[in-house]
Parts: C-alpha cells; structure tokens; sequence
C-alpha cells in the first residue's frame, strides 16, 4: 500500500508540473454561465443518484469502469486530472479508497465541492459473523464497512447530500434538483417498502452467501441474519475446505433454499455448496458497479435493487 501511494503522489506531482500548479479557476462569468458542472463519481451508486437528480444538466463522469473490480482499481493519470478539473468529487471514504486521500493532499481541492459517502450516514464496524474466514495478514483495529448504500434508507440520506451540493454550486437550476430528488426520494421510500414486505411476510430471516458480504447495513436495516465466506471488503477469493464445509452444514441445517454470490465475481464457492445442498444459486446485486452490458443498456440502481428485492423473496420463502 505505502508503494501504490507513493507512486500516486508522484503521478500527481508530474501532473501539477504539466497541467500547472493548482487546479483551474471553476468560477462563472457571463460568458461561461451556460457551461455544465463537471461531476466525478468513483463508483456507480453516486453516479447514479447523480443521474436521477441532475439528468443532462451536469457532466457525469465514473472513474471506475464499467464491469471491473473495484477493490484492486489504480487510477490512470487521466483520473487524476479528471479530479482535479471538476466541480464535485464523490467517492466512498474508507479504507479502500486511501488511495484518492493521497491524491486530494496532493491536489488544490480549494475549488472541488468533495462528498464522501460514509460521512452522509451512520456507518457500522465490519463484523466477522460465526463460521466467516478472515483475510489473511489483515491489521489489527477498526474498520468500518463501506457498502452503505446497500440500505434504501441511506440512499436517501446520500441523494440528499448531493442535491444540496448541486444547489450550492448551482443555484440556477436548484429548483429542478430538488423536484428531482423529492421524485426520486419517493422512488427509494417505495424500494423500501417493498424489502419491508418481503422480509414482514416470510417464512425465514437467514441468507447464506458463498462470497464477500457487502450487505451489512442492508440486512441490519431489515433484520435478516447471514453467514458468509468473508467480510464485505474482504480481498479473498478462495475459501477455506473449513469455511465451505460451514456453509454446507448450514445450510442443510436451516433447510436454505438459496446460496448467494454477488455481481462481477466467481461462482465456483457457490456452485459446490449448490450441488451439496440442491440449493438454487441466486446473485444479490450490491450496485458497487455493474457490468458493461448493464451499464450500456441503462441499468439504474432502483433497477438492480428490485432484482434484489425479488431474489430475497425467493430465499426467504
């Protein structure tokens, strides 16, 4: 890590040598009113909420692309800038992304309007739950879980934060950001709603995942009990014969009828369990990005979110 940072720092250095010594002056005169704000997101929940909020009148941009894993990103020197260059940066704010923290020390930020996600809501400690494999070699102390918008209720919180930044940075057009956010705070209370439902009217609270957990705050927001392979942030890929051994029991236990994974990662943890257990194998979307071809056809987080919501139900039945 002290090696991947150092290198950004330089990288950000060779880049204030070239682009000059601080970011380019964001304020608007007469000529330039017409010009849009500049947005840059680092994953797709903020990229999306931005999306439903302002629409076209803001330059959206995502710096992780589209169908990668977002835990091993490296940013290129054209992301760099990209911060550098816009009007609001919206990025997580744990331990995954100590990344741009070297980056903002190194940048004048005094004209970026910067949200971290995980300083709109109350954020909750990692856990590691009975029967879950810890990461290898990992630091002693607190950490907390990032995967905040997994909760509707947070996503709310979130959207909020951003439509006031927009506000500030934008007072013209305020009053269609706030339409906007009032339509999709409605849209978001309805999800809720709808995960509500499922979980007041089904016969069992557990949800077994042969993979990371990214869904803390969505299961303490609706009372469902878990086991999983590893934490949410967890870099692990392969499981312990133990661990997998666990989850089979368990499984076989408590009569589970569906293992889980989530998007972008390797089945084979949840096709074992499956063929041991005759489970169905099902993918709880955590929205932290999306495929290529999701993203190509306009995908949104409601979207994924209701896909969740009909997978739980099928789980919890």
């Amino acid at each position: 890590m002290k090696n991947r940072l150092f290198c950004l720092l330089l990288l950000c250095l060779l880049i204030n040598v070239f682009t000059g010594c601080s970011s380019p002056s964001k304020t608007y005169t007469e000529d330039t009113q017409d010009q849009k704000l500049t947005v840059v997101t680092t994953i797709f929940p903020p990229y999306d909420f931005t999306r439903a909020i302002a629409g076209d009148l803001v330059e959206l941009k995502m710096l992780l692309p589209p169908g990668s894993e977002s835990h091993s990103f490296e940013p290129t020197p054209q992301d760099i800038i990209q911060i550098q260059n816009s009007d609001l940066f919206i990025y997580v704010g744990g331990e995954s992304d100590d990344w741009i923290d070297g980056i903002l020390e190194s940048l004048d930020t005094s004209q970026i309007k910067i949200i971290t996600l995980m300083d709109c809501v109350e954020v909750v400690e990692e856990e590691v739950v009975e029967g879950m494999q810890e990461e290898e070699g990992q630091e002693e102390g607190m950490a907390y879980d990032e995967h905040v918008w997994t909760n509707p209720r947070n996503a709310i919180l979130i959207v909020e934060k951003i439509s006031q930044a927009l506000c500030e940075l934008d007072q013209e057009h305020c009053s269609l950001y706030q339409t906007n956010t009032d339509l999709y705070t409605q849209e978001l209370k309805k999800l809720d709603a709808a995960f509500m439902d499922v979980v007041a009217n089904a016969n069992r609270h557990t949800i077994i995942f042969a993979d990371r957990f990214p869904f803390r705050y969505l299961a303490d927001a609706y009372g469902l009990e878990y086991y999983a392979a590893f934490p949410g942030c967890s870099t692990e890929t392969e499981a312990s014969a133990k661990t997998v051994a666990f989850l089979i029991d368990k499984m076989k236990q408590e009569q589970i009828p569906v293992i889980f994974h989530i998007e972008l990662s390797n089945q084979k943890m949840a096709e074992t369990i499956a063929e041991e257990t005759g489970a169905a194998i099902r993918e709880l979307h955590a929205v932290h990005n999306i495929s290529k071809t999701d993203f190509d056809a306009g995908l949104t987080y409601l979207d994924l979110m209701y896909r969740n919501v009909e997978a739980l139900k099928e789980a919890l039945e």
